[in-house]
């Protein structure tokens, strides 16, 4: 199986017929300049020309899966060409180690049909909201079974869990897509209020914001739910899906807002319950964070350490109930990119992937 490779170290990437090396620079400083901060240094010749061949990695092409880059990296066109050609996504995070871009190699997978029944899909009001809805209900699910695990042990959290599950039957009546989204939106809200139960008074009255996170606890759910996104565009990749036509979220220019569909599906799962997992056996500490222009940021080692628990939750095998064999938690994701294709062509309504564990 292929795997995907997280650059931490910066250097140079190189390829040669069908190898990639990886060659850490030699002397490296953080530009500490916040113009340059959130900036990826993409250039045929990266201003630290020196590198360590001593300490260069090989990696065969047939073993690449994708590229997560979370540091400086010097390539040039040819490597992106060569990435292309092998059908090996990019995915660019900033100095403060959230989501920036993704090189997304030409699709090989075309279906003309297939992209057309998608438009119509989304062009149709009853045929999106029902896919839509469908979509905030498994994702809604799987926030109840996050509650309810840990309601068992400890945590009193039958409030959160009473008012979610009363906001969950009104998702099939909701008439447009901007009242599903509302409702979805206090689904979250509601949702959000548990965590200082689940990690402790640390967290009280938290409340989620984005740009820049104003609190650890935002600071480490936004690189998640990256590494969520990113992730699932990964596997879209693998299929004939069109990662720019959407039904939840609204299609909108520079990003693929099928995979935020998507992932609404597995935040709870790859992300919420890493989360808890972490902060609650002391894996990640207030010490892990840092605060840069008024917001706060995971450290990179920080970084580096959630993305090896991440990969690791991600191997982990299930026995699927109606394949009747152990998958990936990586592989559910592309099942269900599998299931919205049949939802589309019109062989099997789409039935959001749901906890059962």
């Amino acid at each position: 199986m292929k795997r995907v490779y997280y650059i931490f170290t910066p250097g140079k990437l190189k390829r040669k017929e069908n190898t990639v090396f990886f060659i850490p620079f030699q002397e490296y400083n953080e530009q500490e300049d916040e113009n340059l901060q959130d900036e990826i240094l993409l250039s045929v010749d990266s201003e630290v020309k020196a590198t360590d061949m001593k300490s260069k990695k090989v990696i065969p092409v047939n073993d690449i899966d994708s590229f997560h880059i979370l540091t400086e990296a010097a390539f040039n066109t040819k490597f992106l060409d060569f990435c292309s050609r092998n059908k090996i996504p990019i995915h660019y995070y900033n100095y403060y180690g959230y989501y920036s871009g993704t090189f997304y190699p030409k699709e090989y997978l075309l279906s003309g049909s297939l992209l057309v029944k998608q438009v119509k899909t989304y062009s149709s009001k009853i045929k999106r909201l029902k896919l839509a809805q469908l979509i905030v209900t498994g994702a809604s699910y799987n926030i109840i079974r996050n509650l309810k695990y840990y309601n068992t042990r400890g945590c009193n959290l039958g409030t959160q869990i009473d008012t979610i599950e009363c906001l969950i039957t009104t998702i099939h009546g909701t008439t447009n897509i901007e009242e599903l989204m509302g409702i979805e939106g206090n689904i979250r809200k509601v949702y959000y209020t548990s965590f200082s139960e689940i990690m402790g008074n640390e967290y009280e009255d938290f409340s989620r914001a984005y740009h820049p996170p104003d609190n650890p606890l935002n600071a480490i759910i936004s690189f998640a739910n990256s590494m969520a996104y990113t992730t699932v565009l990964s596997e879209i990749y693998r299929t004939q899906l069109n990662p720019t036509v959407s039904f939840l979220h609204e299609p909108g220019e520079r990003r693929f807002s099928l995979a935020l569909d998507i992932a609404e599906i597995f935040k709870p799962i790859f992300a919420d319950r890493l989360i808890f997992k972490m902060i609650n056996n002391k894996q990640i500490q207030s010490k892990d964070f840092e605060s840069k222009l008024n917001g706060f940021y995971l450290k990179p080692k920080a970084r580096k350490k959630f993305v090896e628990e991440f990969e690791k939750k991600l191997a982990t095998t299930i026995k699927h109930r109606k394949l009747n064999r152990s998958i990936s938690y990586r592989r559910l994701i592309r099942l269900e990119c599998y299931k919205i294709i049949k939802h589309l062509i019109g062989e099997k309504e789409f039935e959001p992937f749901k906890i059962w564990w």
